[in-house]
C-alpha cells in the first residue's frame, strides 16, 4: 500500500492539498491517505504545575475540536469518494510532525497547502512548509 500523509490545517489550503491528495490516490492503485492535523504547541514555555494541569486539559480539547471540525469531514469526505483515508490529530511542531509521521507509517510523499503567511515571525524563522521541505525524509509536494 501507498500511504501519502497530508498536512491539514482547517482552512483552504488544507482543503488544496486533500483535493491533491484525492487526484493522486486516483492514479496510485492501493494507496491511503493520512490526514494529518497538528495543533502548534511549544514545550518550552516555563508554567506552574497548575498551568500544565490546565494545559493537559486544554490540549485534549484541542485535539477533540480538530478531529470533530477538521478532521473527520475531511476523512467522511474521502471515504464517500471510495478513497481509503484516515485521519490523526497531533500536537508538536508542524514540520516536525508531519515528517515523524510520514516515517512512521513509511509515507511515501506529503502533500501540504501554500499558505500565505507574511507575519514576522514566519519572515525571521520561515514558514513551517519552508521547514517541512528543507528537513522532511520523503517528497514534499506544496500545493498552491
Amino acid at each position: 500500500m501507498t500511504t501519502l500523509v497530508i498536512g491539514l490545517d482547517g482552512h483552504e489550503s488544507g482543503d488544496r492539498a486533500v483535493e491533491y491528495g484525492k487526484r493522486m490516490a486516483g492514479l496510485i492503485e492501493g494507496s491511503e491517505l493520512l490526514l494529518v492535523y497538528v495543533v502548534e504547541w511549544s514545550p518550552y514555555s516555563f508554567q506552574t504545575p497548575e498551568e500544565n494541569e490546565e494545559r493537559h486539559k486544554r490540549r485534549e480539547e484541542e485535539i477533540s475540536v480538530a478531529v470533530e471540525r477538521v478532521v473527520h469531514p475531511s476523512v467522511e469526505k474521502l471515504e464517500k469518494a471510495n478513497i481509503k483515508a484516515r485521519g490523526i490529530v497531533r500536537h508538536g511542531h508542524v514540520a516536525d510532525i508531519l515528517n515523524a509521521v510520514a516515517k512512521e507509517e513509511n509515507a511515501e510523499q506529503i502533500i501540504v497547502g501554500r499558505t500565505s503567511g507574511h507575519g514576522l515571525a514566519s519572515r525571521l524563522f520561515g514558514s513551517a512548509t519552508s521547514n517541512l521541505v528543507m528537513s522532511a525524509t520523503v517528497p514534499v509536494t506544496v500545493v498552491s
